[in-house]
């Protein structure tokens, strides 16, 4: 079992930066990847980024790509997510996910997390 502990989510406006905190505890050594997902209002839950657990590598969604950096956090087995030039329409419930079983690849489908953080919002005011 795995525990996810978002933090860092507020409001904020356009232009200006968030960084976003994901503590685990747990079977945190079966980690294949770590993700950030995002949902807004009415809308499906969206991959945001992704970063594959033993090299390092790391997957952004287009929409953030250049704008949002995610990285490690060793002393906290998770993951960090830098947030620049925040826009309204990244405005959503932002979630840390553990995937344990892909490691091919960074997956980029809510499915193929096996853990999920309880979420953190994120306002962003034009």
């Amino acid at each position: 079992q795995v525990q996810l502990v978002e933090s860092g989510g507020g409001l904020v406006q356009a232009g200006d930066s968030l960084r976003l905190s994901c503590a685990a505890s747990g079977r945190t050594f079966a980690t294949a990847s770590m993700g950030w997902f995002r949902q807004a209002p009415g809308r499906e839950r969206e991959f945001v980024a992704g970063l594959m657990w033993f090299d390092g590598s790391t997957l952004y969604a287009d929409s953030v790509k250049g704008r949002f950096t995610i990285s490690r956090d060793n002393a906290k087995n998770g993951v960090y997510l830098q947030m620049n030039s925040l826009k309204p329409e990244d405005t959503a419930v932002y979630y840390c996910a553990q995937n344990i079983h892909v490691w091919s690849k960074i997956p980029t489908t809510r499915g193929e997390y096996r853990y999920w953080g309880q979420g953190t919002q994120v306002t962003v005011s034009s």
